[in-house]
């Protein structure tokens, strides 16, 4: 009748959220490994340092019409099938790159990084619907948080490691290669593994639902779940459509500032490519540690809108900071900097996930994280076009200035929001309907679809 039904956590979610991290970990480190060696891959290959840039810049373009797509699968035929599809084609695109070792054989690393991007179509939208599907509300903003850590410690581990397995030897390509074979083949093994994993460890969903909220999607018709439907509500959604250009503007900088940071940190300290990955391990570890704080905030305090808001202030701040501490001469006050930066823009990136699937409910987590991320990409590509033009006509303060103001209106914009925590209020026992507030325990009719489609068998 009107009871509510079992809910329980179960142990596999640990093995899930594991696996799903480390092989996004993997294809972020695909993502940024050229770009942290920008001139060693120019002389290699033989072409320009724009060329380079666009090996990191096909991962936003290939998202942005796939993602579409990617989303309905996800919809359509489910978690399992979105994973297996991100871990096989990440592998296969590590495989393919060990067979561009060579100079000349530009247009064979671009074809296999644009497999890898296809791949990471089916990786980006994933956390918050592994979060929701497999963690209890207690928990779901800090598994959230884990699973976007990955991807992050991936850029991280991509900043740091390149320079320490291709240092720079100009005089001696066969040296070169040799050690880029090293990072290459290194990748597709591990990569290979972890899709093995992912087809041992992924189910569809636990036996028990994790959530009340889950417990009601899980009871909707197949029809309700209609995604062409899903779309046109989130676009109607204006709380929505601010955070996606919000999202997309703070993320796309984010992206922007992680291809660039290498030519930037050249620019004014020469010779010094191990730092300069150093200084992104800076930026996205202290990131890591802001997307779990953030997500242990979330998951105590329920303050979405406050704390996206709050971080948004600081990352721009942060930025500001950045932009003129760059050029003083001092590779320590970049690495303090940068570390600053990275902790909040960083670590912004879960809370958007969580906020939109907040504001969204009961619109499928997959689909909303799928848009939000079809914005970054989309603004990535443009300010990294307009950045790097910046950057190289004038200085490195020219482009980080042009994301500052952007960054400035992502400010407004996320205070013009206007938060309706609906995920939250099925969990507590309440409902929320036009006008009134309705127990999850009191009866509902079929007709009260406005009461997030509650059947009565539950």
């Amino acid at each position: 009748g009107s009871g509510r039904a079992e809910t329980r956590l179960s142990r596999r979610r640990l093995a899930v959220l594991a696996v799903f991290s480390c092989y996004s970990l993997v294809n972020a480190f695909q993502w940024i490994q050229y770009s942290i060696l920008s001139n060693v891959f120019v002389r290699f290959y033989g072409v320009s340092f724009t060329q380079i840039d666009w090996l990191s810049m096909v991962y936003m373009v290939a998202y942005v019409p796939l993602i579409l797509p990617a989303t309905w699968l996800l919809d359509a035929r489910g978690l399992r099938l979105t994973a297996l599809l991100g871990a096989g084609l990440n592998a296969l695109g590590a495989w393919l790159k060990c067979g561009s070792l060579g100079p000349g054989r530009y247009g064979l690393t671009m074809a296999a990084q644009a497999v890898c991007a296809v791949a990471q179509v089916f990786i980006l939208g994933l956390p918050s619907r592994v979060a929701s599907v497999w963690f209890g509300p207690a928990e779901v903003s800090t598994a959230c948080a884990v699973a976007v850590l990955g991807n992050q410690l991936g850029t991280a581990i991509g900043f740091l490691l390149p320079p320490v397995l291709v240092p720079n030897t100009p005089d001696d390509m066969d040296l070169t290669a040799h050690n880029i074979s090293i990072m290459f083949y290194g990748t597709a093994i591990v990569s290979t593994l972890l899709f093995f994993l992912t087809g041992v460890v992924f189910e569809e969903k636990p036996k028990y639902p994790p959530s009340h909220s889950q417990a009601v999607l899980q009871a909707m018709p197949p029809e309700d779940h209609s995604y062409k439907q899903s779309i046109i509500n989130l676009v109607k959604n204006i709380p929505f459509v601010l955070l996606l250009i919000s999202y997309g503007i703070m993320t796309g900088a984010f992206y922007s500032v992680s291809t660039l940071l290498s030519q930037m940190i050249l620019t004014h300290y020469e010779g010094e490519e191990v730092n300069a990955g150093r200084i992104g391990l800076t930026l996205v570890v202290a990131g890591m540690v802001g997307s779990i704080i953030c997500g242990l905030w979330l998951d105590y305090t329920k303050t979405y809108k406050q704390t996206t808001l709050i971080v948004y202030i600081l990352s721009f701040i942060g930025m500001v900071v950045f932009t003129f501490t760059l050029d003083l001469g001092y590779l320590i006050v970049v690495f303090v900097t940068g570390g600053v930066l990275g902790f909040f823009m960083t670590g912004y990136l879960p809370l958007g996930f969580e906020f939109a699937v907040e504001i969204t409910y009961p619109e499928s987590e997959g689909t909303s994280s799928g848009l939000l991320n079809a914005s970054a990409q989309i603004f990535g590509i443009v300010f990294t076009l307009v950045q790097g033009k910046l950057t190289t006509d004038y200085n490195p303060r020219a482009g980080n200035l042009f994301l500052c103001a952007w960054m400035f209106v992502g400010i407004i914009l996320t205070a013009l929001i206007k938060s309706d925590l609906r995920r939250h209020n099925v969990n507590s026992g309440i409902m929320t309907m036009d006008v009134k507030a309705v127990p999850v325990d009191s009866p509902v009719e079929h007709e009260s679809r406005t009461a997030l489609k509650i059947q009565s068998d539950l």
